[in-house]
């Protein structure tokens, strides 16, 4: 009787587990349709490190976390930004120079050997880094805004919610079965 109490528990529990990730998986794919692949919440968005240039301290790969910032807000030399460059390309790097009454930033990448070309001007910055940084994860966040990764995302927690209800039905239906060939003999 203990046994079947606790494989009952367990079942309920992949149940319950493979429901949070599958309405997950969908939440993050459509609020990053919605957003244009950029979704937010409580202010915070999460960002690709697509390259080396801010190593060690977000190594490529990795997913970090920005705060949305407004026009009122005031940056500092040493704070990490992300910003859009005139090709409307996301950067994240460090301000090494504050001009013109905080209305200009010179940044440059941790890892890089020289500033970057072109100033930051304030409304071009949309983030400051949170200190918040997941390695590898940032592989998985890019993929899942891809049309495949939005499908594959979508369909691997439907197929195992599927599959595990598929498996409880079965197996209540061979304890129903049970009983009643028993009853014939």
């Amino acid at each position: 009787m203990k046994g079947k109490t606790i494989l009952k528990w367990i079942s309920n529990s992949i149940s319950t587990l493979l429901i949070i990730l599958l309405v997950c998986a969908v939440l993050i794919v459509i609020s990053s349709r919605a957003a244009g692949g950029e979704p937010s919440l409580f202010g915070y968005q999460l960002k690709t490190v697509l390259s080396g240039s801010m190593e060690p301290e977000m190594p490529v790969g990795s997913l970090i976390l920005t705060k949305q910032v407004d026009e009122k807000e005031t940056f500092k030399t040493g704070d990490v930004i992300t910003f859009r460059t005139s090709e409307n390309i996301l950067v994240t790097h460090r301000i090494i120079e504050v001009e013109h009454n905080g209305q200009r930033f010179i940044t440059k990448g941790d890892n890089n050997n020289g500033p970057d070309v072109e100033p930051v001007l304030a409304e071009n910055i949309v983030g400051k880094y949170s200190g918040t940084t997941i390695p590898y994860a940032g592989y998985v966040f890019h993929y899942m805004n891809t049309k495949q990764g939005a499908v594959l995302f979508l369909f691997i927690p439907g197929l195992l919610f599927l599959g595990h209800a598929i498996f409880t039905i079965w197996r209540a239906l061979r304890l129903i079965e049970g009983p009643k060939k028993e009853e014939t003999i």
